[in-house]
């Protein structure tokens, strides 16, 4: 289940930290990484769709350390999009703690023995 709500919610939280600071594709995972379990290799097409769907842009920034980074920036309809998803998220949110709420523990609990 976790994996399909990680999957499910990606976006939202790539748009999130990018709506914090532009940001290149290696520290995007770092930063994410915090709090969930993500690689490089799931960050990469998924910033290829969201610059399809023109909710990111890129620019390149010259590294003294090496070759340039690309860096992703949030666009205008990124930022209404991540306003959207977040208000989504809510929702959802919402209803599943009150589906949670009307199953009392104690009935849970009886359930399983």
């Amino acid at each position: 289940m976790k994996t399909q709500l990680k999957k499910g919610t990606l976006d939202m939280c790539v748009l999130a930290v990018l709506a914090q600071a532009d940001s290149y594709a290696y520290e995007l995972v770092s930063k994410l990484s915090q709090g969930m379990d993500i690689s490089e290799g799931t960050i990469y097409p998924l910033m290829r769709r969201l610059q399809n769907e023109s909710w990111v842009t890129t620019y390149l920034v010259e590294s003294s350390s090496g070759p340039s980074r690309k860096y992703y920036k949030l666009t205008a309809i990124g930022l209404q999009q991540l306003a959207e998803m977040q208000r989504e998220w809510q929702e959802f949110v919402t209803e599943v703690e009150n589906v949670l709420r009307a199953a009392p523990a104690a009935a849970i609990e009886e359930k399983r023995q």
